[in-house]
This record gives structure tokens, sequence and C-alpha cells, in this order.
């Protein structure tokens, strides 16, 4: 008997369109001989509609679509309601979840609650990994516990911009030099994050931020590379990819949301050179990080290797990397052996053993 798996995509965060792109790669590398799929996509607004096939996510159709589907939180259900129009409905048991949100309500805990509550088997990290691996801020915390370089960085409150932003501006410019980079602590694919070389753009780039979040960053500007490493596996047992290196568009201010995926002189390549040892340091300090989060399944980690020291440097931690065609996750691994249809099998297959609580 196939296992009957929800795919779920969408949904309301700044990464929307990124992740109906990665829905529609892993839905079409899902082995349909094992599996039968079942496709929840969440709207921008925050509706669950059920959707009819991957041709209508890759049009866009499936937005205008009727019929609700949600999941039941009842543990000893493991189903998904699907809703007509006539007010009937129908039951859909389901086996694993394999959500593909990326960002806010999808890579943060809280979708992952549900799936706790409802006791369904999902892929991916699990509650507490995500929140803190979302959060900026507290995966520095932790990191920092780790003994791994990161970059220098102030913390901004909104609150501090609204009642106190001169001597909050003077705080950050005593502790890091220009230019330096915002970000909001919670937004991913670059969402919100600006580059600044000077005091009115530090206001403009914080107002930037918190239209993303109320935590902000600003950290002081490492010159160098940009490497990636994928992790698969458990807490326990980290297996870390080969390395890939962004080059960002030479018309790029840095690898922003728009050079990462609308501008085609954006590349990545994987295996780069690197200099001894360094490739192995990058790997090593993947794997650490993603048991320190307690991480389960997959995530990707970034780091910077500094020009002039070589030094290796953590960037940040997603839990649920992009699955598009250019995306480094799958291509990581696919140099590493394992094609995207393995890869997709080896994640549901970690899901079903996931221990329970």
């Amino acid at each position: 008997m196939s296992t009957k798996v929800a795919i779920i995509f969408g949904g309301q965060s700044s990464e929307h369109e990124v992740s109906c792109i990665s829905a529609a790669t892993i839905i079409k590398n899902m082995d349909t001989s094992k599996y039968d799929q079942v496709l929840i996509g969440i709207t921008k607004e925050g509706k669950w509609l059920f959707v009819e096939n991957v041709g209508r996510i890759e049009d866009g159709s499936w937005v205008d679509g009727h019929r609700t589907a949600v999941f039941s939180p009842d543990a000893t259900k493991k189903e998904i309601l699907v809703l007509h129009r006539d007010g009937t409905y129908e039951s859909i048991g389901i086996d694993v979840v394999f959500p593909v949100l990326h960002g806010l309500y999808g890579e943060d805990g809280t979708i992952q609650g549900l799936f706790e509550m409802a006791g369904l088997p999902y892929v991916g990290c699990g509650v507490l990994a995500s929140a803190v691996s979302m959060d900026k801020l507290f995966t520095k915390i932790i990191v920092e516990h780790l003994g791994v370089a990161q970059a220098k960085f102030e913390e901004v409150r909104a609150y501090q911009l609204r009642e106190d932003l001169e001597g909050t501006l003077d705080r950050i410019e005593a502790a890091l030099p220009y230019p330096v980079f915002v970000k909001p602590s919670q937004a991913g694919s670059s969402k919100g994050v600006s580059k600044a070389a000077n005091r009115q753009e530090l206001i403009d780039a914080l107002n930037v931020a918190r239209e993303h979040d109320s935590k902000i960053l600003v950290e002081e500007t490492i010159n160098g590379r940009e490497i990636e490493c994928g992790v698969l596996g458990t807490t326990n047992h980290a297996e870390a990819s080969c390395v890939g290196e962004i080059l960002a568009a030479s018309n790029a201010a840095f690898y922003d949301y728009d050079a990462k995926y609308n501008n085609a002189d954006s590349k990545t390549v994987v295996n780069p050179e690197l200099p001894d040892g360094k490739a192995d340091e990058i790997r090593d300090y993947a794997s650490k990080i993603f048991s320190a989060v307690d991480g389960f399944g997959l995530a990707r980690v970034d780091f910077f290797l500094e020009r002039e020291t070589n030094r290796v440097v953590f960037n940040e931690i997603n839990t649920l990397p992009g699955f598009t065609s250019i995306s480094m996750y799958p291509m990581l691994w696919n140099e590493m052996g394992k094609e995207i249809k393995v890869l997709i099998d080896e994640l549901i297959e970690l899901a079903l053993k996931r221990e329970p609580k």
C-alpha cells in the first residue's frame, strides 16, 4: 500500500512564490509508485485550499480553488478534512506531511506545532529547532557557545526606533563601522535586508527591516566568499554535504532576494576551490550547528570565508531550504550522489522514523 503524503505549500510569508516553485519541484520528483500525494495550498491571505494537481500550482490557478482543506487536530484521526461547496466534507487519511513552507508560519515552528498536536509525522525540523533557527538573534546566541566565529552585531527593537532613534543610531555607530548590514531577525530569502554606508542609509534600512519584524540585527560587514553546506539526518547523526559557493551578480550590492531569484547573472558553484582544509571545516561546523539547534531532517547552513584571513564565519541556518531548480540544497546532495528523488525519499523515511516526544 502506498504511503499517503500531504504536501503543503504557499503560505503567508514573503517567500510565498518561492514556496510554490519548491513544492512543484518536490511533487514532480516524488516517487509516485511509493507515495500518493494530497496537495494543500495556503494563500497569501491564509486560506487553506485542496489542490487537484501540480499543474494548477505551476500556472497559479490553485488560488482560485473553492474546496477548503484543513488538518484535523485530533491526534486519533490523522486526517485531512476537505470541505465541499454543498456543505459536506471528505476525510482523507494521512501518513506523513511534507511542509514546503518557507519563512513565517512555515519555517518558524508554528505549523510544526500543529503537526505535533495532530500526531502527524512530518518532514523537517521540529518546533524548537525551527523556531530558534528562524530567529537570527537566538541562533547567534546558540552558535556563540560552539566557538564558531560570527559577525559582530547590535540588536535593535522597533520600540527603540520609536522612542529613542538618535540614541539607537549612536549605539550602533559606536559598536560597528560602516558599512553595515541590517536584517529582520525573522525573515528568509534576504527579505528586508539592506546594506547601509552612512547614518541616513542606516535609518532607511532599519525602517525597511521593521516592516518584516520588530526585532532587527545590525551586523558588521564581512568581506568574504559566500559558502553554503547542506545537512541531512538527525541531531545524533547529521551528515554534511559538499559545499557550494554563491556568486552574486556583479551589479548586485549583495546576494539579496532579487539576486537569488530574479537575476540570471547570479550563479552557484558546487565544490568551489577553497584553501586546504576549509571545506572540511565548514562541513564540520554545519553538522555541529545543526545538532546544537536540535535539528532534524534537513537544513542548509551558510557561512562566509573571509577573504583576507580565510576565517570561516557563520552567517545563518535555514531549516527548510529552497527546492527550486536553482536551489543550492538539492544541488549539493546531487553532487554527493543523491538525486532529488532519492533525497525526497530519505527525508520522508526520516519523518516516519521520528521518535515521539
